[in-house]
C-alpha cells in the first residue's frame, strides 16, 4: 500500500493577534460607512479637497468610536436659538411692501409674536424664578429666569438679570401704572423678550395698553426686544437703550384720550439703541411712528436702519428737541417709508427734529416704498 499523503497542519491565527485584526476592520467599516453618511446628508460626496480619504479625515471619524486618552469630557455645543433671527438683505428694488411686508421681506403677522400652532398654559401659582399676584399679572424676579409658553391676562413685570420672555401672549389695558404689557423695573441687565404676542381686548374701543414693552427708568442695560407682534397701544415700545429688532408694532390704539401715540420711541439717552428691520406702522394723525424725544436728556448714538415705517403726525422724529441740546451720532439709513395711511408717510410729513448737519448725525439710503425714489431730510 501507499503511504498516505500528510495533511499539511493548519495554522491558527493566535487569538491575541486576531481579536485587534477583526476589530480594526470592523473599525474602519464603520468609519467608511458613516463618512458616506455625512456626504449623503451633505447632499453629495465627500470633497476630496479636503482630503477626504487621508489618514487624518479617517482618524477623524474613527476618533469618536476610541477611548479617550483625556479624563476631561468634550464640551457641549452651544445651544441653537428657539427661532433663528434672520434679517433678510436689504433690496430698494421692491416696491408697495406696506400692504404686505413679509412679502418684502419685513416683520409682520406672519412671522413675528407666538409662533403659529404654539399650544400656550395659563398662568397659574408660579414657576422658576417667576411667581403671580392671582390677578392674572406675572412678576420675573430672577436671574436667568425663563417665562415661556404662557397666556397672560394682565402685565408682566420683568425685575430679574438675564430673564427671557418668550412664545407668550400678552393681553391687558389701562394707564401707565397697571396697563402694560411688559415692563422692566429696576434696570435689569441683559433682558430678552422675544415671539411675544401684545394686545388690548378693548383695542377696537379706544382702550388699549399704555405701552406694549416699556423701560420704566430707562437705564436696563443690554436690552434685546426681537420677533414681537405689538398691537392696540398707545406706545408700542418705550426703550432706551438695547436693540429693538424684527417687530412688527402696528394699529397703536390711544389707552385714553389724551394718550400720546408712538410706535416706537426713546426719551433721551447717549448709550448706544439700534432700531433695526422693523415694521411700525401708526395709522393715527398724530405723534410718531419712530420717535426719539429729548425730555430727559440728549440723544445720541442711535441707529435706525431697515425699517418699514408709516403714519403717526411725523413718521420719524430725529431727536433734535427745539432749543435743546444738540443730538449727535444719530444715524437713520435704509428706511423705507409707506404711504399706506397719508401721503408723506405721515399725517404732517415723513421727518421732523433732525439736524443732519450735527457731529456724527448720517441720513442716507431712505426710500419711497411706492418709487424707490430718495427720501431727503
Amino acid at each position: 500500500m501507499g503511504k498516505r499523503r500528510k495533511q499539511p497542519t493548519r495554522r491558527r491565527i493566535p487569538r491575541r493577534v486576531g481579536v485587534p485584526v477583526i476589530a480594526g476592520l470592523a473599525l474602519v467599516l464603520v468609519a467608511l460607512v458613516t463618512l458616506a453618511a455625512l456626504a449623503a446628508v451633505r447632499g453629495g460626496p465627500v470633497e476630496r479637497a479636503a482630503g477626504a480619504d487621508s489618514p487624518k479625515v479617517l482618524s477623524s471619524a474613527l476618533a469618536p468610536m476610541l477611548p479617550s486618552l483625556s479624563s476631561s469630557p468634550s464640551p457641549s455645543p452651544s445651544p441653537k436659538p428657539t427661532h433663528p433671527h434672520v434679517i433678510p438683505l436689504y433690496d430698494p428694488a421692491l416696491h408697495n411692501c406696506g400692504g404686505d411686508p413679509h412679502i418684502c421681506g419685513y416683520p409682520d403677522a406672519t412671522n413675528t409674536g407666538v409662533p403659529a400652532g404654539m399650544s400656550l398654559r395659563p398662568v397659574s401659582g408660579g414657576g422658576s424664578g417667576w411667581s403671580t399676584d392671582g390677578s392674572g399679572n406675572v412678576t420675573v424676579y430672577g436671574n436667568g429666569a425663563v417665562f415661556a409658553g404662557y397666556s397672560v391676562q394682565g402685565s408682566v413685570n420683568v425685575t430679574g438679570s438675564n430673564a427671557v420672555v418668550e412664545d407668550d401672549s400678552i393681553s391687558n389695558s389701562g394707564d401707565d401704572t397697571s396697563g402694560d404689557g411688559i415692563n422692566l423695573s429696576g434696570n435689569p441687565s441683559n433682558v430678552t423678550i422675544e415671539h411675544v404676542t401684545i394686545s388690548s381686548p378693548g383695542g377696537a374701543n379706544g382702550n388699549g395698553i399704555f405701552a406694549g414693552i416699556k423701560d420704566i427708568n430707562g437705564e436696563a442695560m443690554g436690552t434685546r426686544v426681537l420677533d414681537n407682534n405689538i398691537a392696540d397701544a398707545s406706545t408700542g415700545v418705550q426703550l432706551y437703550i438695547g436693540l429693538l429688532e424684527g417687530n412688527y408694532i402696528h394699529d397703536i390704539t390711544p389707552s385714553d384720550p389724551a394718550s400720546h401715540l408712538n410706535g416706537t420711541t426713546s426719551n433721551g439717552s447717549t448709550t448706544p439703541l439700534t432700531i433695526e428691520h422693523n415694521t411700525v406702522f401708526n395709522p393715527n394723525g398724530q405723534t410718531d411712528a419712530i420717535s426719539l424725544f429729548e425730555d430727559f436728556g440728549v440723544e445720541a448714538n442711535v441707529l435706525i436702519t431697515g425699517n418699514l415705517v408709516a403714519g403717526g403726525g411725523y413718521t420719524l422724529y430725529g431727536g433734535q428737541n427745539a432749543g435743546g441740546p444738540r443730538a449727535y451720532n444719530i444715524r437713520i439709513t435704509d428706511n423705507r417709508f409707506s404711504t399706506i395711511y397719508y401721503a408723506q408717510s405721515g399725517f404732517f410729513g415723513y421727518v421732523t427734529a433732525f439736524d443732519p448737519s450735527a457731529p456724527g448725525n448720517v441720513w442716507s439710503g431712505n426710500i419711497w416704498d411706492t418709487t424707490g425714489q430718495p427720501v431727503e431730510p
